[in-house]
Parts: structure tokens; sequence; C-alpha cells
């Protein structure tokens, strides 16, 4: 009986054109995901160092600093438009899934929130300017405490945005509620000193928007916490600790 030689088996390579496609879209997905991380973490940075300024205006009365925040909002407009035109045409052109389209329509959010923190921050600085008028009104304890944890807030969203670190946005979120509080504590402080003298109204109206402005910066460092832990753990977070509450 002849015996028939063994014959090795090849592995099929594909060749096509359809795969060599697949494979240069990829290569220009990957590209693009890394410019628009870039870009990001670049607005990232220029939004901290408005809120910064925009603070020290407040709290240290440096008016000059407030100047500053106001002339850099138009950049910040300039460079969110920009950055949201960018992920619209990598969802056009590339049709990204699962955690591609994640991080894209993450970057989309974060984006959106840094541009609010950024008109908030010029809010806080045009109200500094305005207290330039009432040198003599303390600034109140609780609205300095307010404007250190809105900062760091922001500030760890955004490391746990860059670190993809899921835990850490977590904490934040707890952060939230002590800034309520504080602001609650400082619209008090306000109504009393309003109510003792009726020339601390309008440098007390200030403060007041100040502290709601402070409070909204808290709001949307927790957006973006919560959009960290949808592009890591694709676990959309908003309003999961809301219980119903019984009618009547």
């Amino acid at each position: 009986m002849q015996v028939m030689e063994a014959v090795p088996v090849r592995r099929m390579v594909d060749r096509s054109p359809a795969r060599k496609e697949r494979s240069i879209v990829s290569k220009h997905l990957v590209r693009d995901m890394e410019n628009l991380h870039t870009e990001i973490l670049s607005l990232s940075a220029m939004v901290e160092e408005m809120i910064d300024k925009a603070m020290r205006a407040l709290c240290e009365r440096r008016y000059d600093l407030a100047g500053e925040v106001v002339e850099a909002d138009e950049q910040i407009d300039q460079r969110e438009v920009h950055i949201e035109d960018e992920c619209l045409k990598m969802l056009a052109l590339h049709q990204p899934v699962a955690i591609d389209l994640r991080r894209i329509a993450t970057v989309m959010k974060v984006n959106n929130d840094l541009e609010r923190i950024a008109d908030l921050a010029v809010n806080i600085a045009e109200r500094a300017q305005c207290l330039s008028d009432h040198a003599e009104f303390p600034i109140p304890l609780g609205l300095k405490r307010m404007v250190t944890l809105a900062t760091h807030m922001v500030r760890s969203a955004l490391n746990a945005f860059v670190n993809l670190d899921a835990h850490a946005a977590r904490e934040i979120l707890v952060l939230d509620e002590q800034v309520d509080q504080y602001n609650v504590e400082v619209i008090d402080r306000l109504q009393q000193a309003m109510r003792a003298d009726p020339e601390n109204v309008a440098p007390a109206l200030h403060c007041f928007s100040a502290a709601r402005h402070i409070e909204r910066i808290a709001d949307h460092a927790t957006n973006i916490a919560e959009d960290v832990i949808y592009l890591v753990e694709g676990e959309i977070v908003r309003h999961m600790d809301e219980t119903p509450r019984p009618t009547g």
C-alpha cells in the first residue's frame, strides 16, 4: 500500500484589498485618537489655569488676574469647537465601536464640561472685579473653603480622566455634597451680613453669585468623574443615587 506524504498546512493570509483598507483605517484611527487626547489635555491645562487665576482674584483680591481670565475665554471657546469638530469627523470617517466609541463620546462630554467651567471661571473673575469697590468687605471663610475643594475636584477629575482611574473618579462624587454644604453656609452668612448693614448688600450679592458659580464648577467636575467611570467600566452612574420618593 502506498503511503501518502504529509502535506504541510499553510496558514491562509488575507491579502485582500479589504483587509489592507481596514488596516489603514485602524492606523488612522489610532493616530487621530492620539491627537485628540493631546488636544483635550491641552484644553484641560488651560482651564485649570483659568480656575486658579479666578479663585486667586476672588480670595486674594488679585484683580489683575481677573482680567487675564476674561481675556482667555475666547481662546477656550475656539478650542472647544475645534475638539468637537474633530470628534464628529472621527465618528463619521472611522465609525468606531466598543472602547474607541466610548472614548470619543467621553471626550466630547468632557470637552463641553471644560468649556462651561471656563465660562464659570470668567463669571467668578468678573465678580472679583466688582468686589474691588468694596475692599473692606471680608470674603467669607466658607467661600474660600468652597474654592479649595472645587479646585481640587476639577484637578482630581482631570487626573482620573488621564489615568483612566475609575476608583479616583468615584471618590470625587462624594466631595460634591461637601461643596453643596459649604454653599448653604456661605449663603446663610451673607444673609446675616446684609441684614446687619445695608452697605453690605452689594458686596454680599457679588459673593453670593461667586459661590453659586463655584458650586456649578464642582457639579461639572462631578460630571467629568461620572464620564470617567463610563469610559473605564462602561457603566452610566449619573442619577443612580436618586431614590424614588413616595407620592401623596
